[in-house]
């Protein structure tokens, strides 16, 4: 019996957790266009990132969850979000470990410094530790309130995918 995938999928997690390459790997595997929300909020300029108003950040969103598919993916949990979490077909939670997290961080930095791996951003030491820092907030502060609003509001729709064994049994 073949399993069928949502049109609309939102991905959230903290950094680190594999939000952009499963995201990457299910658009490229189901040919649904994928979009950051870092790129909602930014708009990418050589000289530097602009930040969107909230207008504009709010008009890009919404012309997204407005199209027929797509998988949105950013660990943002702030209100002009949640239309996202409303329109999702399926919302998926990465609850990757706090250490696995840590490790990826230092792993991308790395990768990132030495032109192995694209950024969307400059890679510089201040990002770099501010990384573990908005993990750790996430795993304390967030993570908690996000699984209790997800749990009550959008408990029909969410999964929590831990691991890459967890994200191959959904999807396979």
């Amino acid at each position: 019996m073949k399993k069928i995938i949502p049109n609309k999928i939102h991905i959230i997690g903290s950094v680190g957790s594999g939000k952009t390459t499963l995201a990457r790997n299910l658009s490229h595997q189901f040919n649904i266009p994928f979009y950051e929300l870092d790129n909602v909020i930014w708009t990418r300029n050589v000289s530097g990132d602009i930040r969107r108003t909230d207008e504009e950040r709010d008009k890009l969103l919404s012309a997204i969850i407005r199209s027929d598919t797509w998988i949105i993916e950013g660990v943002h949990f702030h209100n002009w979000i949640f239309p996202s979490f409303d329109h999702a077909d399926l919302i998926i939670f990465l609850d990757t470990v706090y250490s696995k997290r840590k490790f990826r961080i230092i792993k991308r930095f790395i990768r990132q410094k030495f032109g192995f791996e694209k950024a969307n951003y400059k890679p510089t030491f201040k990002l770099f530790k501010d990384m573990f820092k908005w993990n750790a907030t996430f795993e304390s502060q967030t993570k908690p309130e996000l699984k209790n609003m997800l749990s009550q509001r959008y408990k029909d729709k969410t999964i929590t995918l831990r691991d890459d064994i967890d994200i191959h049994k959904f999807f396979n």
